[in-house]
Formats: structure tokens, C-alpha cells, sequence
């Protein structure tokens, strides 16, 4: 075994075991870096490793890079869509539509469910906060459905999953971290937007579609409430009055992205400024709404970046230590095609999932895999989707699956944490089903982009 291996294998080894001492991954990431810079460096000064390998190959070149970071206009993006989605959450426009829709929707078998997937993608389209997302829907909904007789299991289950679907449809922050770490033009944030937007729609039509059949095979799990009202005009006008300025807030930003009349980064700032004007008009914008917005703002972006500053000590030493030349070869060693050798990408990812976060696993593992991916002949932005809903899938999986954390916390007492995973399971199930279509299918991802270009 060549000595670039061993020293990859054990930075990734060192890097899992200070994992378990509780210490903040960004540290973790930092503190390995600088372990295997030590390493590194006296191998090769003092043992006359056949390395090459030194300070200014590896973390001598952090001052620089830390300055890309914080000086990249495509991560202005990040704090800004950042704002609009907690802004969003206190603007009050969720429960709203979760009153009127529940009126709509009542006399359908599973038309709670429904309504909570319905609402869930209209915000997923206005924020990528996925515990925002998860703890919103679960303090709608839950109380709601238990009253109505609904099961424990598809009430937390679809309360849970929905809000996952944030991270994946666009203005989504895991896209601007991928189009950032990828900084390939056709990998594009605006091309991940648009190749993102129908497989999450899929996603959100094949929770729909399971919730309808269960309701329809096994009524006492979705029960029609007796005092469902009946669907009128003035019930349709007051959803059509509620969901108008979410779909206002998603054609100003994803239109003018898709238009082409502004770059993600200008599209944020008019998200921004649009669910301010959604929390004025509801009556909820004041100082305190403001001042705890741009603190939980301040908080989120300064935790990625910190993960972000940790990843890129983590991958610049990784990279002088020869790992990517390590894992290009391992994976074209591998005894299959190029189908196979994506197929094991993609399962890797979907294992970290289970111990990972989805940011770590971007800015460490992404931008190892993309290069070798694109050399197999596969198209960029078809497999970024394809990791994306890889890494979304993580929220649902334990034991580090993030929103089973969160919605926990919102969960009546009665509900334990094996209703919870029960109640994921088939969604999780879901998820590698529309993967499995993604993967089938790429002109899901593929055709909008094309289109947007003619």
C-alpha cells in the first residue's frame, strides 16, 4: 500500500474517532488538519518520505482560501436566503394557509396529510431552514391530526418528512454550498435551481399519492372528520387569498432566476425583502420579530461558515496528502462500469448520511467525487440532484437524522421516538424510490436547465 494511502486512510479514521469526543465538527475538521499537517511534514523531513508534501501545499494556503470564501458572490446568497426563510416562518403566512386548506381539503380521506404536504412544498420553495420547516409543520399540524383521529405514525411521519423538502427545492442553501464547492459553469446555482425543481415536485406527488392510498386502504389511519366543511366558493377564495403571497414570494425569486433576470445572489435579496413585506402585511413585523430574525440569521450562517473554514483546512491537506489521486484511483479500481461505480458513490453518501451532516459531507466529499464523476462521462448537474437527494434522505435516517430532533421537540408526549422512526420509514422508502426514478430518468433534472438555455 502506497504511503498517500495510508496517510488518507488514517486522516479519515482520525477525523471519525474525534468525531465521538463531542467536540464541534468545525474543530474537528480544523484540529485534523493541523494533526496531519504535523504528520505530513515530518514524514517527509524527517523520515525522507517520498511525499510531497509541505506548509505551503497544505495549510499555508488557508489565508487564501478562507479570503475566496468570505470575498465569493455566490455565498452572499447563503445568508440572505438564510433571513428570508426565518423571516418567512414568523411572517405567519403558514398558518393561514394551514386553516384554509384544512377547510378544503377536509371531506378528502387524508386530507390533513395532504394539506400538510401541500403547505410544506410551498414553503420549501420559500426557505431552505429545514428545522425551521420540520418544527413549523409539526406545531400546525400535529395537534390537528391527533384531534382528528389520524394515526401517530403517518401524522408525525408526514409532518416530518415534508419538511426535509426544503434542502432539496430551490432557493435551497445545500445548492448554493454545492455550485460553490463544485465552481464548475455548468454547475451553475442557477442551473442546480432549475434541475432541483421537478424532483422535488416528484417528491412531494409521491408522498401525496402514499397518503391517499393508505387513507384509501386503511380508513381508521386518516379518518374524515364529522365537522369537515363542505367546499365552497367562499372557502376557495380564502385559500386562493392565502397561498397568493407565498406563490407571489416564489415567481419573484425562482421566476426572476429562471428568467434570467437576476443571479441567485440578487434573487435572495429580493426574497429577503419580500418576506419582510409578507411580515409587515400580516401585521407580525416589529423589533423583536426583526432582532430575533437577523440573531437566528447571524447564528446558522456563522455555523456553516465555521464548518465551512474547517472543511477547506480538512480538504486542502487532504488534497497535499495526494487523497485526491487516492480516491480517483479507488473508485476506477473498482469491478464495475461507470453505472456501478456511481451507484457505490451514491450509496457511500446515503451510509455517511447516517452519521454525517449534509454540510460536511458537501464540502468534503462532493467535490472528491465530482471530478471523477464527470471523467465517467455523466452529466454534472444530474449527479449533484442525485447526492442532493442522497444527503436529503439523511434528515429522516438515525441516528443523526436531524429532524427526527426536531420534531421530537414538538411532539405531544404520548408520541415516542420509535413512532417517530416508524412513522419516517415508509417516507425514507419513498425517497429512494423517486431517487431511483431520478437516476432512471435524468431528463427530470436535465430538461429544464436545457430548455432555460435554447
Amino acid at each position: 500500500m502506497e504511503l498517500s494511502t495510508i496517510f488518507v486512510i488514517g486522516m479519515f479514521a482520525t477525523f471519525g474517532l474525534l468525531l465521538f469526543t463531542g467536540f464541534p465538527v468545525a474543530w474537528v475538521l480544523a484540529g485534523t488538519s493541523v494533526i496531519w499537517t504535523a504528520i505530513g511534514i515530518g514524514s517527509v523531513e524527517y523520515l525522507g518520505a517520498d511525499l510531497w508534501f509541505d506548509w505551503g501545499s497544505s495549510l499555508g494556503l488557508m489565508p487564501e482560501r478562507i479570503w475566496a470564501l468570505v470575498n465569493s458572490e455566490t455565498l452572499v446568497a447563503l445568508p440572505m436566503f438564510i433571513f428570508m426563510g426565518i423571516m418567512l416562518d414568523q411572517s405567519g403566512v403558514a398558518e393561514r394557509m394551514m386553516e384554509n386548506m384544512v377547510k378544503l381539503f377536509g371531506r378528502v380521506r387524508g386530507g390533513y396529510a395532504v394539506t400538510v404536504i401541500v403547505i410544506g412544498l410551498l414553503l420549501a420553495a420559500t426557505t431552505g431552514i429545514i428545522g425551521a420547516s420540520v418544527v413549523l409543520l409539526g406545531m400546525l399540524s400535529l395537534p390537528v391530526m391527533l384531534r382528528s383521529g389520524y394515526s401517530k405514525h403517518l401524522a408525525v411521519g408526514t409532518s416530518c418528512a415534508t419538511g426535509t423538502l426544503g434542502i432539496l427545492i430551490p432557493p435551497s442553501i445545500m445548492l448554493v454550498l454545492m455550485a460553490d464547492r463544485l465552481s464548475d459553469p455548468d454547475a451553475s446555482v442557477g442551473n442546480l435551481f432549475m434541475g432541483a425543481f421537478f424532483p422535488g415536485v416528484l417528491l412531494g406527488s409521491l408522498f401525496i399519492s402514499y397518503v391517499l392510498i393508505l387513507a384509501a386502504l386503511r380508513p381508521a389511519v386518516a379518518p374524515v372528520p364529522a365537522d369537515s366543511p363542505k367546499v365552497t366558493g367562499a372557502v376557495a377564495w380564502g385559500v386562493f387569498k392565502a397561498v397568493l403571497p407565498t406563490a407571489g414570494l416564489i415567481l419573484a425569486v425562482l421566476g426572476s432566476i429562471f428568467a434570467g433576470i437576476a443571479t441567485p445572489t440578487e434573487a435572495s435579496g429580493v426574497g429577503a425583502a419580500g418576506a419582510m413585506l409578507l411580515a409587515a402585511a400580516n401585521r407580525r413585523l416589529n423589533i423583536r420579530v426583526v432582532r430575533e430574525t437577523v440573531l437566528s440569521t447571524t447564528r446558522t450562517a456563522s455555523f456553516i461558515f465555521a464548518i465551512f473554514f474547517g472543511a477547506t483546512a480538512f480538504s486542502v491537506v487532504l488534497r497535499g496528502l495526494g487523497g485526491d489521486e487516492v480516491i480517483a484511483n479507488t473508485l476506477h479500481g473498482l469491478p464495475f462500469g461507470p453505472d456501478g461505480i456511481l451507484l457505490t458513490i451514491l450509496f457511500v453518501v446515503f451510509l455517511l448520511g447516517f452519521f454525517l451532516d449534509w454540510v460536511e459531507i458537501t464540502l468534503i466529499i462532493l467535490p472528491l467525487v465530482a471530478p471523477v464523476v464527470q471523467a465517467l462521462g455523466f452529466d454534472l448537474v444530474w449527479f449533484t440532484i442525485l447526492f442532493a437527494v442522497c444527503l436529503q434522505t439523511s434528515f429522516l435516517t438515525p441516528p443523526v437524522g436531524f429532524a427526527l430532533f426536531y420534531i421530537k421537540g414538538v411532539c405531544p408526549p404520548e408520541i415516542k421516538v420509535t413512532d417517530i422512526y416508524r412513522g419516517v420509514t415508509p417516507f425514507i422508502v419513498l425517497q429512494l424510490l423517486g431517487l431511483a426514478m431520478i437516476y432512471e430518468y435524468p431528463a427530470i433534472v436535465t430538461w429544464l436547465p436545457s430548455v432555460a438555455y435554447r
